[in-house]
């Protein structure tokens, strides 16, 4: 169940980069700023990812301690580099104009984030990681999205000039991490079907919500 949730979420991420990130964007600005734009956020992720310590749930079972870093903060900080694609990419779809896309990226994401809170808390949770304290990580973790779409309306709303840059610069980070995290992560325990499986469904789910709000 773990691995497929974790699929169900890497399904709706590429769903929503491909088709409702990046199509907008080759519309609005063409091939050229859409690619800049999706290098721009590999680099920007990648740049976050060598900076910022950070521990994701896979490596939880082998971590033996990192001096100077709690385990429960290094894994606030894996899920807020998770998070802050997702937010970006609903500020962004809010104020492009696209009719329906912002409503459409918000309830993807509000789907995707349920199992992905889930999987995130369970390998805590086997920790021995206190009930209050697992709330307390996701809480935190699950306000960068807000402040992400914030960032995201602002810069984006500020200009329709930079629009298809921050559609693909969006589309850029959430396949980032979907390859670089939560792949490998779900398929990291044998459940390889299990994943696949999450992953089709999410984007099916994907496709059901187009049709409604696009």
């Amino acid at each position: 169940m773990y691995d497929a949730l974790l699929g169900f979420a890497a399904g709706v991420m590429i769903f929503a980069s491909c088709f409702s990130l990046i199509i907008p964007a080759l519309e609005k600005g063409g091939v050229y700023k859409t690619i800049l734009g999706i290098t721009a956020a590999a680099l920007f992720v990648f740049i976050i990812e060598k900076a910022v310590p950070h521990l994701h749930p896979h490596f939880a079972r082998e971590f033996k301690g990192e001096k100077g870093f709690d385990k429960g903060l290094l894994m606030v900080m894996a899920v807020i580099l998770h998070n802050l694609p997702e937010g970006l990419a609903v500020g962004v779809g809010l104020v492009s104009g696209v009719e329906g896309l912002g409503l459409m990226l918000a309830l993807a994401i509000a789907a995707q984030n349920i199992p992905e809170g889930l999987a995130v808390a369970a390998p805590i949770a086997k920790k021995g990681v206190s009930p209050m304290k697992i709330i307390g990580i996701t809480l935190i973790s699950g306000l960068a999205e807000p402040a992400a779409a914030v960032v995201g309306m602002s810069l984006c709303g500020f200009s329709q000039r930079i629009l298809p840059f921050g559609l693909a610069f969006a589309a850029g980070a959430m396949i980032y991490v979907v390859s670089d995290h939560i792949i490998p992560e779900c398929h990291s325990h044998g459940n390889e079907t299990q994943a696949t499986l999450g992953v089709i469904l999410g984007v099916i789910t994907m496709l059901f919500l187009q049709e409604m709000f696009g």
